[in-house]
């Protein structure tokens, strides 16, 4: 049946352009220049469609390259002086197309084909155009710069690095089901694109065919899992000539209307509302450099950030940027170590940044002016961040970062270096090295220093990472994001994996040993012994299908980290009178965990995946050894083409190994839904639960007597970490969100919203009772309005 189907529409799609199969390396393609205009609507029976290039002869590429792609699938493009356009026949069994009115960048559960263009053809980065097959829109940048996985519990991957899916696109697309698979069009306006300056120019070129049915991902250009750059292995569209960008200058006016509520220590609610004004300003100044400009920039929070949990309270909780004019063209500020987090400038009054690329060399520079309420005096912390890299040979390169933050006679500056070197297809190394100053509001300069050093090599079989990461106790980064500091860290990471025959029910198997070692910077510096030393063993399957599964042991020893309980100390009664001594933990905690992790393929209704943690760990609270449950769970459903639900389930649970009681818990579950009313209309609501418990600490593993923080000249009872700080014994919260989204374009949207936030004595009781039940504490009403004029 499939077969007599493609026949058919492979006569009645005949075409008079030249033929690229790809598994015949036929990479170089010179679509036809066309001086015509036509309407995207997802039909390809337009004359134009006979006069363009075809690609075809796609193979397969996860999980496994090599080999024919199970389904066809035929690309087609031209160009106008003014744009590039793709249609896109994709043959699949009847019935076994997913597809749902998604909304944007929430198309890749569905069936769907990306096309990556590199139009700097530099080997190592490319705008990637997605869709599905309705013709609903992703879009993003990918940027190589050696970011994949390494030393978790799913081991060494190789394969493509994720693309960063923050910048929006403004393109057209259509698509539909037809009876053979389904027909995309596309149409990518110039003024979209950054590409060369050149009069007859060269792009690198790849389409990726996602297929759920199967669990496979097909490419056109025969590429390579095991190899460092997947960018370098593209084909090319080639003389391409005449391209007219034309003026290219967006202004995009908002405004922002909220109405917060608040309990206040009356206990009424009382309200605050304010209106607030902003543009953005994007001006094309060549095809490759682009100068932007913000004035009061929103942050967009159509959604509140995720709950998460704290499993090391030495480290930092990290939260993705999410404003517009922060995610344009954040990609280039990208760094090793993460220099570079725009998110710390809180509240900006007003920010600039020129980003491009001349030559072989591209660069970012971003100036902002912060709130005075986020200064640490009465100044206005002004950020001046720069990022310039050139290109040594394909896809290697050589980096610099500056990053300074001024706040009156304080001020942090940081300049860094950096390379990614590619050599011999498969192997990369990573280095890092940097220096940072930072001024109190009075004192004399501290100088810190940071170093890194990582070597991969991405085989077939044979996977290897050794790195190593050195941040000084005295390295500041203001403008950056710091996970965890003052610390030297080095993993070796080994990855043997075996693959199964086309058509075997095992598809990989890989077994991952990673070795961790965590020292203090003065320590490492000193020659002294590990703070933490970690063996982790990790057997990762993928099967026919698409199902994921992976078995982790993890064995672990923790030294006492005596910084980290400085405040902490053991209350002890001694007949009539109260003594604190010091806190002193066990010297060394040993740990034997396993994880558990199942995901299942996306199928047309639905797909999920679990990991699951348990054994003994290091009960962080009380400095001892804890039985540790812990679990990540999500199910989406789609049962209509119209509906998703999402559900997520984060838990935490420390019982003391001493008699079983509970020390610490942690349980998040949150539940999205979303009604699509149309493709640039939906409605979303949302519900969070935060449910965290601490228990007051004592010497669990000796005399069980109580543990105080010193507070001033005072002590008071300890109780555990947590995501909450100055915490009751028990937090118990709920927040609901519902949202109202009209996006008819990126840039162009209406947002009406509410979000609130509710308490109760009792984790997930829903009592009415009107002092411990469930009672509102604060709420917010929110409308967003924005337009972008496009010359």
């Amino acid at each position: 049946m499939l077969i007599a189907l493609t026949i058919a529409a492979s006569s009645l799609f005949s075409t008079e352009a030249p033929v690229h199969n790809g598994r015949a390396r036929q990479l170089d393609v010179r679509p036809p220049r066309v001086e015509a205009e036509i309407v995207v609507d997802g039909r390809l029976d337009e004359e134009v469609w006979r006069r363009a290039a075809v690609l075809t002869g796609f193979s397969r590429y996860a999980p496994d390259d090599g080999v024919p792609a199970d389904d066809s699938t035929d690309v087609l493009v031209w160009y106008s002086p003014m744009a590039i356009h793709f249609g896109i026949r994709a043959y699949a069994q009847p019935g076994s197309v997913n597809a749902t009115l998604a909304d944007r960048d929430r198309i890749y559960n569905d069936d769907y084909v990306g096309i990556f263009l590199a139009t700097f053809d530099d080997g190592k980065q490319a705008a990637v155009f997605a869709v599905n097959a309705l013709g609903v829109q992703g879009d993003g940048i990918l940027v190589e710069r050696g970011v994949t996985s390494g030393g978790s519990f799913s081991g060494l991957q190789n394969g493509r690095e994720p693309t960063d899916v923050s910048p929006d696109y403004v393109f057209d697309s259509k698509g539909r089901i037809t009876d053979y698979g389904f027909e995309v069009e596309i149409r990518i306006p110039l003024k979209s694109l950054r590409y060369q300056g050149a009069e007859t120019q060269s792009w690198g070129l790849n389409v990726l065919r996602r297929v759920q049915s199967r669990g496979l991902e097909y490419s056109w250009a025969p590429a390579q899992r095991a190899a460092a750059s997947y960018v370098a292995q593209f084909g090319r569209l080639q003389g391409l000539t005449g391209l007219t960008r034309g003026r290219v200058l967006d202004l995009n006016p908002f405004v922002t209307a909220h109405a917060a509520g608040a309990r206040d220590v009356d206990d009424r609610f009382d309200y605050a509302s304010d209106v607030e004004p902003g543009a953005n300003v994007r001006w094309g100044i060549t095809n490759a450099v682009t100068l932007s400009a913000t004035v009061n920039p929103d942050f967009a929070e159509v959604e509140s950030d995720a709950g998460q949990i704290v499993f090391d309270p030495r480290s930092a909780l990290f939260f993705a940027e999410k404003r517009p004019f922060f995610l344009e063209g954040i990609e280039q500020f990208a760094t090793p170590n993460q220099l570079i987090y725009t998110r710390r400038i809180a509240e900006p009054l007003a920010a600039a940044k020129v980003t491009g690329k001349v030559g072989g060399t591209d660069f970012a520079l971003l100036s902002a002016v912060d709130d005075r309420g986020v200064s640490l005096g009465d100044d206005r912390p002004i950020y001046n961040i720069l990022r310039v890299q050139r290109e040594l040979g394909r896809s290697s390169r050589l980096g610099l970062a500056f990053t300074s933050r001024l706040d009156g006679p304080a001020s942090n500056n940081v300049l860094a270096v950096d390379t990614r070197l590619v050599w011999r297809r498969i192997y990369s190394a990573q280095l890092q090295a940097g220096g940072s100053r930072t001024v109190g509001l009075q004192g004399d300069p501290v100088f810190g220093s940071v170093f890194q050093a990582d070597l991969r090599r991405l085989g077939r079989t044979l996977g290897l990472r050794y790195r190593l990461n050195v941040l000084d106790e005295d390295f500041r980064a203001s403008s950056g994001f710091i996970g965890r500091p003052a610390i030297a860290a080095a993993t070796l990471n080994h990855t043997v994996s075996r693959y199964g025959k086309e058509e075997s029910f095992l598809q990989r198997a890989s077994f991952d040993v990673t070795l961790n070692g965590i020292w203090k910077y003065r320590d490492f510096v000193g020659g002294e012994e590990m703070l933490e030393r970690k063996l982790h063993l990790n057997n990762n399957v993928t099967l026919r299908g698409g199902w994921e599964a992976g078995f982790s042991v993890l064995i672990e020893t923790f030294g006492f980290d005596s910084d980290l309980y400085a405040d902490l100390f053991v209350e002890r009664t001694v007949g009539n009178e109260v003594r604190y001594e010091p806190f002193v933990g066990d010297p060394d905690l040993g740990n034997l965990d396993y994880v558990l992790f199942l995901r299942t393929p996306n199928f047309k209704s639905f797909s999920a995946e679990a990991q699951y943690l348990w054994g003994r760990d290091e009960n962080f609270f009380e400095w001892t050894g804890a039985d540790i449950h812990w679990i990540n769970a999500s199910l989406n459903w789609r049962p209509t083409e119209q509906l998703r639900v999402a559900g997520t389930y984060d838990a935490q649970l420390y019982r003391r190994a001493s008699d079983g009681s509970r020390v610490g818990e942690t349980r998040i579950p949150r539940l999205r839904v979303e009604y699509q009313l149309k493709r640039t209309m939906f409605v979303r609501v949302v519900g969070q639960y935060f449910a965290d418990y601490a228990d007051d600490l004592r010497e669990s593993d000796r005399s069980n007597a109580p543990l105080a923080r010193r507070v001033g000249e005072e002590f008071v009872r300890a109780r555990g970490f947590s995501t909450v700080n100055d915490r009751p014994k028990e937090i118990n919260e709920l927040r609901p969100e519902i949202l109202f989204s009209y996006a008819p374009s990126p840039g162009t949207v209406l947002y009406a919203g509410y979000g609130g936030m509710l308490s109760e004595r009792d984790a997930f009781s829903f009592s009415r009772d009107g002092v411990n039940g469930l009672r509102r504490q604060e709420d917010a009403f929110f409308l967003k309005l924005s337009y972008l004029f496009r010359t």
